[in-house]
């Protein structure tokens, strides 16, 4: 290693030589560690990014400059263990140790300052990075200095904020304030800091300095950073960095996700989380990232107990454990349940590529483990692999003849180092094989360390990932040190080694399972107006609770099927009503106060005369106190008796994390019994609620069982679908709503009782999608809902006809189509380069497409009205606003078909993409687009965006500023209804 260079310049230290690459000899030789590359996985193929060279929280993971406030010589200090770190590791930046000490002059004969504003640097260029090891009290003002000196970024060590109570909330709060005047992003407080390994960066206060690599690790509790940096360094695992995020107050999951996801040194993400915080940003970045890169959680509180140990060690509130569960699920996050299956997870993401399939094959010189093993795999979703004809030939060429001629593979105790050898390369060639499990137990024909080095040798030519389990103790322990070094993960028991090959598989088929292309099924178009006057009508009336007839009538909106229903004041007019429907009917209490009727006697069922029901409505009336009734209403009584009938249960109620979370299974009045369901988080399309189906165990029964019938489960689907968007749609109003029982038959499926629970008017706050009102309890919903108000028709110039609305996952078989009629000419105009249909049009790309969130993305698509048929309409154009990570802008696309181009359909679609900005609260829209491409250079000016040539780059860069547009406020009239108006003034847009 060449020397390393430290300039005493300024009071600064500066490391000149970051430290050499130490990489496993498994890892990849030509990895880019380079700074900053082309990060390929961004939903909308962004084109700023190939001409970024920084990204948002760089000042904090590659800071070149950093400042240590509260920097000392104390021995067990975090001050001078901070800057120990900071002197022992290069990374390529000056230090600059604070210390208010006015007596002191220099630490580790490094100058010193009393104040962060003394160093010259900071009044020429501000600084990158503050460090921040002083007590709680301290911090606030230490903040206020790094406004004043233009720090960029900051990482706060210090304890004693929200976890201790109200006064530190207050404290924490305040100093948030501080951070977002000053645009300072911060780390911590309560951490123990960052590494980048890669750099060779350790603002932190552990011991050593994790080993470079390719997995990302982040964790909430310091303690478990320490613990896994301690193992990783003995099992020669590296990291391209190290995080404990602390408390996040202002850098969250959300944001150091974002930035991992397009840092080029990270292949996965491995967390440790004790509190999820801001569940939509979460869910967002998440979502995005885990579509290329692994991302492994592990969650502690499964139980009560465990919650309220977690709330009170980050003072953060805990929602439930089965929603959270289903979060994870929803955004491709694998949630394990042990500290040990996050170290092995680790290792086996940092070493081995991810399985193509679920089918392992196991090899082993002894029966019993290849049992257990096996088992093991089974339990855990994995199946073994089938042994091909070819590779069966090929192992009986090899092996003795009482070989176990199966998988698993026994290849019999006295297995030397080459049958070993052999028996793998075979076993891979097996194309029927996804990855390869290989036991050793120690016996006396087989060497463990020959047959280690055998395998390492093997390993090289195999692209499936490989584990291994050396069983034994001292005997084994050189074998598993040479594969170690060789990438082979080992394990000291071969169960857990299947179990991570499902872990890793699982991954891959979750989001295979997320994605898949959903069906059209859901309207879209509900009576909103009886709707919302359903809703306002009880709440003029001070009731949080509607009755079965308002709540069927709601539902009856969103096209969900309900029985015919008549309310009733009189047990004549039930009489008469009960004839009209038709015998047998049912008779329930119709109250504005009474949820659970049959808790009071309120539901009489088969009732098959006119006295029959009067009967029953002199009952009803008698059980219940005279405030509480209003009479009853009556119903066609259906069997749920039949054999082909199944009473199942949909609702959602609010989480306190997550918002709306709907629930689905089997229901009737022995619901909290069979505890049969299943959780998912709002908005579901068709494939999403059928893997909400599936998670129940009576989804077996509705696809037909012991010769009933099955259910007609695209009805179900259709249902979960439609009642998705209805909790969507009035969250802001609707705290609970349940369906019980949802009859489901062969031939139909209809909601027989239902109820509906609104929030207490009286106490709302005006609240927005991106806001939440705690003194209501109104949660934002986790996942944002469709935008719905974008839909509207609109005239191009040539007088066609085309609706615009959000882009949804049903729209890619459009898309493909799309794409097929767009010349090479608009291909290069828009993407700078030759996209090649069968890329455009893959269903890996267009998956980034067309799921977007609403939240990060908001894709746009226009459609030829005169071409649809049922819901399969030409689609003719596209735009896209995808939000820059780290800043509070945007970039803006726009495509257009070539036919369409020229009638002002690109100009509209921006100009809904800057309404949309502005209701987003964004500073700003950039783009850029080729010289060439003088039409939407001259549609972006005509909306207010400026333009500059960037000689260089050969690009027009363009940006849109909300604050400019608002000072300049004017606006030129339209020439005709189609052209576009000139705006500089967003408000009137």
């Amino acid at each position: 290693m060449p020397a390393t260079t430290i300039l005493l310049g300024g009071g600064g230290v500066t490391i000149k030589e970051p430290p050499p690459l130490q990489t496993n000899n498994n890892q990849n030789n030509n990895q880019n560690y380079h700074h900053r590359t082309q990060s390929q996985h961004s939903a909308a193929n962004d084109v700023l990014k190939l001409f970024s060279d920084t990204l948002p929280l760089d000042a904090i993971f590659r800071p070149k400059s950093v400042a240590l406030i509260g920097a000392s010589e104390k021995s067990g200090s975090v001050g001078r263990t901070v800057l120990w770190n900071l002197l022992s590791s290069p990374f390529g930046g000056t230090i600059y140790p604070v210390n208010s000490n006015k007596l002191r002059k220099s630490v580790f004969g490094i100058k010193s300052y009393t104040r962060l504003q003394d160093i010259p640097e900071v009044q020429q260029e501000g600084m990158d990075l503050a460090i921040i090891a002083v007590p709680a009290h301290a911090v606030k003002q230490v903040m206020l200095d790094c406004v004043e000196g233009g720090v960029r970024g900051a990482i706060i060590l210090s304890a004693g904020f929200k976890e201790v109570g109200n006064e530190g909330q207050q404290l924490e709060e305040e100093i948030y304030d501080i951070a977002q005047r000053g645009r300072i992003r911060v780390v911590g407080p309560n951490c123990l800091g960052i590494q980048n390994p890669i750099t060779g960066l350790n603002a932190t206060f552990a011991n050593n300095l994790a080993r470079p690599g390719n997995v990302a690790f982040i964790s909430q509790s310091g303690a478990m950073c320490t613990s896994i940096l301690d193992w990783s360094l003995q099992a020669n695992v590296g990291f391209s960095a190290f995080v404990s995020i602390g408390s996040m107050m202002d850098v969250s999951w959300g944001d150091i996700i974002y930035y991992l996801g397009d840092d080029p040194n990270t292949k996965a993400i491995a967390i440790y989380m004790e509190s999820i915080g801001d569940a939509r940003s979460f869910m967002s970045a998440a979502s995005e990232v885990a579509m290329t890169k692994p991302i492994i959680v592990i969650k502690p509180g499964r139980t009560s107990q465990a919650a309220k140990a977690a709330a009170s060690h980050t003072g953060s509130l805990a929602g439930s454990d089965d929603v959270l569960e289903a979060a994870f699920k929803r955004s491709g996050v694998l949630r394990v349940n042990k500290i040990r299956d996050v170290f092995e997870i680790v290792e086996l993401l940092g070493k081995q590529p991810r399985p193509s399939g679920k089918y392992l094959t196991i090899l082993t010189n002894a029966g019993g483990p290849g049992v257990i093993s096996t088992d093991a795999l089974i339990e855990s979703g994995g199946q073994l692999a089938w042994l091909s004809q070819d590779t069966m030939d090929k192992l009986n060429e090899i092996l003795p003849s009482h070989w176990s001629h199966a998988n698993p593979i026994d290849i019999l105790g006295d297995a030397t180092w080459e049958r070993y050898a052999k028996a793998v390369e075979i076993a891979a060639e097996n194309p029927y094989s996804d990855g390869i499990l290989i036991i050793l137990t120690p016996q006396s024909m087989t060497d463990p360390t020959k047959t280690a080095e055998a395998i390492a040798n093997v390993a090289k030519k195999i692209n499936k990932p490989i584990l291994a389990s050396w069983m034994g103790g001292q005997t084994v322990t050189e074998g598993r040190a040479i594969l170690d070094a060789a990438g082979i993960p080992t394990y000291d028991y071969p169960d857990s080694a299947a179990e991570n090959f499902t872990y890793m598989y699982q991954l891959s088929v979750n989001l295979a399972q997320l994605y898949e292309t959903p069906r059209w099924c859901a309207d879209l178009h509900p009576s909103t107006a009886v709707v919302d006057t359903i809703i306002a009508t009880a709440q003029s009336q001070g009731r949080v609770i509607l009755t079965e007839l308002e709540s069927k009538r709601l539902l009856s909106c969103y096209s969900i099927p309900t029985p015919a229903i008549i309310h009733c004041r009189t047990a004549e007019e039930a009489a008469s009503a009960a004839s009209s429907i038709g015998f047998p009917v049912v008779v329930k209490l119709h109250s504005e106060t009474i949820t659970h009727k049959s808790d009071v006697g309120g539901v009489k069922l088969n009732l098959n005369s006119p006295e029959q029901v009067r009967d029953a409505f002199n009952e009803i009336q008698q059980g219940v106190e005279k405030d509480d009734f209003f009479g009853v209403t009556v119903q066609p009584m259906l069997d749920t008796t039949a054999p082909d009938a199944f009473e199942l249960i949909i609702g959602s109620s609010l989480d306190a994390q997550f918002g709306p979370v709907m629930l689905f299974g089997l229901g009737g009045t022995l619901v909290e019994v069979f505890q049969d369901s299943s959780i998912a988080l709002p908005p579901l399309n068709s494939n999403l609620a059928h893997l909400m189906m599936k998670n129940t165990k009576i989804y077996q029964a509705l696809k037909g069982i012991r010769g009933r019938k099955p259910a007609d489960i695209a009805a179900i689907e259709k249902l979960i679908v439609n009642f998705s968007h209805l909790v969507m749609d009035k969250w802001m109003f609707i705290k609970e709503v349940e369906i019980n029982p949802l009859l489901a038959t062969p031939d139909s499926v209809i909601a027989l009782d239902a109820r509906v629970i609104l929030h207490d008017s009286n106490n709302m706050m005006e609240v927005d999608d991106d806001e939440v009102s705690t003194q209501t309890q109104i949660i934002r919903p986790a996942i944002r809902p469709y935008p719905a108000q974008y839909e509207q028709h609109w005239l191009t110039k040539k007088g066609r006809v085309l609706l615009i609305r959000a882009i949804m996952p049903e729209d890619e078989p459009l898309v493909v189509d799309f794409h097929k009629r767009i010349s090479e000419e608009s291909v290069y105009t828009r993407w700078m380069s030759n996209l090649k249909y069968d890329e455009r049009a893959s269903h890996s790309r267009l998956i980034r497409v067309c799921h977007v969130d609403y939240d990060r993305d908001i894709a746009l698509v226009a459609l030829d009205e005169e071409s649809c048929a049922g819901n399969k309409c030409k689609l003719v154009a596209a735009a896209r606003l995808t939000k820059v990570h780290g800043k509070n802008v945007a970039e803006y696309s726009v495509l257009v078909e070539d036919e369409w181009q020229g009638e002002g359909v690109g100009g509209k679609l921006l100009m809904e993409l800057i309404k949309h900005g502005e209701t987003d609260g964004l500073d700003g829209i950039e783009g850029i687009v080729l010289p060439t491409n003088r039409a939407m250079i001259h549609t972006a000016e005509k909306m207010g965006f400026e333009s500059v040539y960037d000689k260089e780059l050969n690009v027009v860069k363009q940006y849109y500023s909300y604050k400019e547009a608002a000072q300049n406020c004017t606006e030129t009239p339209p020439k005709e209804d189609y052209q576009l108006r000139r705006f500089t003034c967003p408000i009137n847009i």
